[in-house]
């Protein structure tokens, strides 16, 4: 009689036990559901492919730039060119979305990105026929091919219509409000990072192959050319009432895109005289410029990193491309955890402006590890990276979305991604060469720079924190 009740009771706790996992199924299967029917899902699909696409050449683009004649200075000039021609195009497709559409300008952009890796590929198959070479202290040795004259134009063209990002991110600002913006925007950095541990380490893997480089640059241009279906099928217009089409005369122009009068557009000239989104308007909005800056020096930085590391990399710690592949895949899965479960979990608890702080503290102290060679120290440097940038980014793109109003958030994020733009084209020409003499010293200007990124932010934060402690006075 006991040894049955004993078997009731193992029965018992193990029905209890079974239901108990069966219930953590479906609860998991009901929000992964959730997830998916986000309405953010399309656009965060639509970030994590381009980042994809993006992400899988960086670990192979020194390689493929020696294999072709060039070293350490071509490899910065043709980094720089990405950003250089995005400074021009940027603003332009930001400006143009809050006129036509959000979706439209997306499409424009990522067709862009598909036929600059169509000539990538083209220029594998090249013969490597020498325009002219250089032997200078400045320049160092390098001979420039042809295959590596139609990589420069590949950069220019996807440069041009690189306005991906900001347009994304205008997207999302549309979408959001204040009770979710940093929960969003929080998932969107994890998108970018997932796109980042995926690229890298997929880029690795491939290059290893007998096709080469070149199989990582096919990936990129299937993956882009998926992206264009997805935008077209999947992504919904975010801000249609903005449509303003009272200006443009081409008629051909307009039956493409479909541009039509919205009713809640009321076409008045005035109206649209105010709402002018030149640069100067929205250097007027409050704290644009303290963002514009903090814009600037961060892609300074990280354009100081990111050409940097791979000359670092292949040459003083004579990493192969998987090795690099997978030191960058480790920092995104680093930031992933960050941005998404751990933003969201503090969404709304503590302020972006904090978030900024710590974020940019934490990055100058990796910046600064970063020029230490030891194995160990390096992934230290890289783990303290991957947690401020992770902690900052998303806040900063947060705040930078609440400034201004709906019908300039396009102007708003083109000017910032030109500001970054700017940046990268200084940061990544002079990091080339600075590496051929400097070396690792590179980091600890990026480290400075991330210092007085904190300095100002934290006197802003300090400054806010006075103001809301100073209490109203009732007339």
């Amino acid at each position: 009689m006991q040894n049955c009740y004993y078997r009731f009771c193992i029965n018992k706790y193990q029905l209890i036990i079974k239901t108990y996992n069966y219930n953590c199924l479906i609860s998991t299967q009901m929000k992964a559901i959730r997830f998916f029917r986000l309405t953010i899902f399309p656009i965060l699909l639509v970030n994590f492919i381009g980042i994809l696409g993006y992400s899988i050449v960086i670990p192979i683009l020194i390689f493929i730039v020696t294999d072709l004649g060039g070293n350490g200075f071509i490899y910065g000039v043709l980094g720089a060119m990405y950003p250089f021609f995005q400074l021009i195009g940027a603003p332009i497709l930001g400006k143009l979305s809050d006129r036509i559409g959000r979706k439209k300008v997306l499409v424009i952009s990522q067709a862009g990105t598909f036929l600059a890796w169509m000539l990538f590929l083209l220029a594998f198959i090249l013969p490597k026929t020498v325009l002219w070479s250089s032997d200078s202290g400045f320049t160092g040795n390098y001979m420039m091919t042809l295959p590596l004259v139609l990589l420069f134009v590949a950069r220019i063209f996807d440069g041009f219509t690189g306005g991906n990002v900001s347009v994304a991110n205008a997207y999302l600002s549309d979408i959001s409000d204040d009770h979710n913006r940093d929960k969003n925007f929080g998932m969107m950095g994890a998108s970018t990072s997932l796109g980042f541990v995926l690229g890298p380490a997929v880029a690795g893997i491939l290059a290893s192959t007998f096709l080469g480089e070149s199989l990582p640059i096919l990936l990129a241009a299937i993956i882009s050319l998926v992206a264009i279906f997805i935008i077209i099928i999947k992504l919904p217009e975010s801000n249609p009432c903005v449509v303003d089409t009272g200006s443009i005369g081409f008629k051909s122009f307009r039956r493409f895109f479909q541009v039509e009068h919205k009713e809640c557009y009321t076409g008045d000239s005035s109206i649209a005289k105010e709402n002018t989104n030149t640069f100067w308007n929205i250097l007027k909005q409050d704290q644009i410029a303290l963002l514009y800056m903090i814009y600037f020096l961060t892609f300074l930085a990280f354009s100081l990193f990111y050409a940097g590391l791979p000359i670092y990399a292949s040459t003083i710690l004579e990493w192969s491309s998987t090795e690099l592949g997978v030191f960058l895949a480790y920092s995104s899965v680093i930031m992933i955890l960050i941005q998404g479960p751990l933003l969201s979990f503090l969404s709304g608890k503590i302020s972006n402006l904090l978030f900024i702080v710590i974020g940019s503290l934490l990055l100058a102290i990796s910046f600064y590890l970063l020029s230490f060679s030891n194995i160990v120290i390096l992934y230290l440097a890289n783990t303290l990276l991957s947690i401020g940038n992770g902690m900052m980014w998303p806040n900063f793109l947060s705040l930078l979305s609440k400034t201004g109003n709906q019908q300039m958030q396009g102007a708003i994020q083109g000017y910032g991604n030109s500001m970054g733009s700017f940046a990268s084209i200084f940061g990544l020409v002079i990091s080339g060469i600075l590496f051929e003499s400097l070396q690792t010293i590179v980091f600890i200007i990026g480290s400075v720079i991330f210092l007085l990124i904190f300095l100002f932010v934290f006197i802003s934060y300090i400054k806010e924190k006075r103001v809301s402690r100073t209490p109203e006075i009732i007339n």
